[in-house]
């Protein structure tokens, strides 16, 4: 991605890496979603990597058009899947402050874009902060953990990294490069967009009733897969924006997409593969529906809620 000194990096970034504050009063472990209640680590287990479901094209935002919002589904708060073996501490290569001020500038795209986007809905979008963290840490659903990845809190309203899952994408998965990295921590402002518009809770409240954990897991599937697709459009209007795209950044994308598919991890760290415990979707889906998302650059393509074949 084309990025130099001068670009902006984001004033959003919470830098707590090396403080060790990541036991919550209590000794709590779990993570609590909206609505009460609180994950425990067998949930943690099954929650998605590296979202958005409005319905409605930025570009028409940018154009100056009302905001529309369709009847469907509203996606809920994930993360990265628990894998074991995600070291919970160290850097990037041994360049820990070069990816962070990475990350705070991709985070300064995602804020231009979405700023961009609300405005031109008549709405004002509330910028997320990224907190960047090493081992644990606390947030307003639990302990935050290296092992679960990257994710999002709906309560705080806060993108959570600990910058050495990159190092385990490359190492563990072979996703490696920069967009790879954009892409993981766009897919995470996406939630906080859901988490904006209400969407958050309604897919909670269907994932509540649903009638086994095999069809709640489906249905955040189809958000997961949505995410992927919205997270290729944000990098189609970026790039009309920016112009950050250089030669094999798509690829990267659509390499990282393919890594973290549910059979493709599955396969790796249990070495079998168990469709109803999906929560993401695999390797072919995720492409599928990135590449959507990026070659259309219109959020109404990503409707997977309603889409007869994933």
């Amino acid at each position: 991605m084309r990025y130099g000194e001068g670009d902006r990096e984001s004033e959003h970034v919470e830098d707590r890496r090396g403080r060790g504050d990541g036991y919550l009063p209590g000794g709590g472990r779990g993570i609590v979603v909206p609505g009460g209640g609180r994950l425990g680590l067998g949930w943690l287990l099954i929650l998605g990597v590296v979202c958005l479901l409005l319905g409605i094209n930025p570009l028409s935002f940018l154009a100056g058009r009302d905001l529309q919002m369709p009847d469907m589904p509203r996606p809920t708060r994930t993360g990265a899947p628990d894998i074991t073996g995600l070291p919970g501490k160290g850097g990037v290569g041994g360049s820990t402050d070069e990816m962070a001020r990475f990350v705070s500038r991709v985070l300064a795209d995602n804020e231009d874009v979405w700023d961009r986007v609300f405005k031109g809905a008549g709405r004002q979008y509330q910028k997320p902060s990224l907190v960047l963290f090493s081992g644990t840490t606390r947030t307003a659903c639990g302990q935050g953990q290296s092992a679960m990845g990257p994710f999002y809190c709906p309560v705080d309203g806060k993108v959570y990294i600990d910058l050495s899952f990159y190092d385990f994408m490359k190492q563990r998965f072979g996703a490696s490069g920069d967009f790879a990295q954009a892409y993981v921590i766009s897919h995470e402002i996406g939630h906080h967009v859901q988490n904006l518009l209400g969407i958050a809770q309604a897919v909670e409240e269907q994932k509540r009733s649903a009638r086994s954990e095999a069809e709640a897991n489906a249905i955040q599937v189809r958000m997961e897969l949505q995410a992927d697709c919205l997270a290729g459009v944000w990098a189609s209007l970026n790039e009309q924006l920016r112009a950050r795209l250089e030669p094999g950044d798509i690829e990267e994308g659509l390499n990282a997409a393919a890594a973290i598919g549910d059979d493709m991890i599955q396969r790796r760290t249990q070495g079998y593969v168990v469709p109803d415990a999906f929560t993401h979707g695999t390797s072919a889906q995720r492409v599928r529906w990135f590449r959507r998302g990026f070659e259309s650059g219109q959020v109404q393509q990503c409707d997977t809620f309603t889409a007869k074949e994933l």
